[in-house]
């Protein structure tokens, strides 16, 4: 009489091991998805309740459903905000992207030690508070600031310019603390570029302003595309430098929802004004993948 064969079957051994693999997994990934479902969605999802709802007496939020909140958005004063807050974000992102490609570009033929170098002195501004930045730039802007007064010594002027709560300080300030945003995916996606390519474009007879056209540019869009979602999305819910060097002038919509949470205490008109943010920046990001990009490159 044969003996039965005890052993386990291979199918059963591979769903063992894929049940194994699966609760690794689970483990692994659990605490991410449990920050994920406290601090993100659920967030999110009161956000989203209480747009619809009513401001009462004193600011108490009142839970009677309406889409008035949603309707005084696009009533005129409102949409000249959210257009203020487009243009100033969409030349904030140009800006960035004209000056930092060619400073990226740069890094990217230095030696390693050198671009790290100029990586750790491009990565300041994000280590420095914004609050030190913006007063830095109150002092070079003012009227008795450092740029005036060097410009009426040399003679070129012959009172102080206006810089300080105009469109030009707010589009500096942004300039200066979004670079990095900018400069970064651009320099990975520059660095990563084959040099054969350029060079058998100049092998062809290509120019370096055809090669840079035809072959350079092309090739690293993604990082330009990167560059433009990194740098749009947080400039255009960004409020300090809007406050601090637009003097309360040029509002934008993060200084609107942050003064319906603080000052209006009309927190479902705000909450209203952060859920058509979000979905703005959901729409670019998906305008983003469509244009092929990867999400990977956003970090």
């Amino acid at each position: 009489m044969k003996k039965k064969d005890m052993r386990p079957k291979p199918k059963a051994r591979k769903d063992k091991k894929t049940a194994k693999a699966r609760l690794a997994s689970i483990i692994m990934n659990g605490p991410i998805t449990i920050w994920s479902i406290l601090f993100i969605i659920v967030p999110v999802v009161i956000l989203a309740v209480m747009s619809f709802m009513s401001k009462g007496p004193l600011g108490i939020v009142v839970y009677k459903p309406t889409l008035d909140n949603y309707r005084n958005i696009f009533s005129s004063m409102y949409i000249n905000v959210i257009k203020e807050s487009l243009i100033i974000a969409f030349w904030t992102t140009i800006l960035t992207v004209l000056l930092g490609y060619p400073f990226a570009s740069i890094m990217a033929k230095m030696k390693r030690k050198t671009s790290g170098l100029f990586m750790i002195l491009m990565m300041i501004p994000m280590w420095v508070s914004g609050l030190v930045i913006i007063y830095s730039f109150v002092i070079l802007f003012n009227q008795s600031g450092i740029i005036n007064t060097i410009l009426m010594k040399l003679g070129l002027i012959s009172k102080p310019l206006t810089m300080l709560y105009t469109n030009f300080s707010v589009t500096v300030g942004m300039l200066y603390m979004f670079m990095p945003f900018s400069v970064l995916p651009m320099f990975s996606s520059i660095e990563k570029l084959d040099p054969a390519l350029i060079e058998a474009s100049k092998d062809l007879g290509a120019g370096p302003v055809r090669t840079f056209f035809k072959v350079q540019l092309p090739l690293t869009s993604p990082g330009i595309f990167a560059a433009v979602l990194l740098t749009f999305i947080p400039c255009i819910g960004y409020y300090m430098v809007t406050d601090m060097l637009g003097g309360g002038t040029n509002m934008m919509i993060g200084n609107l929802i942050y003064r319906q949470f603080t000052i209006s205490r009309n927190w479902p008109f705000g909450a209203a004004l952060a859920m058509v943010l979000a979905v703005v920046i959901l729409l670019m990001v998906w305008v983003y993948k469509k244009v092929g990009g990867n999400l990977d490159d956003l970090g």
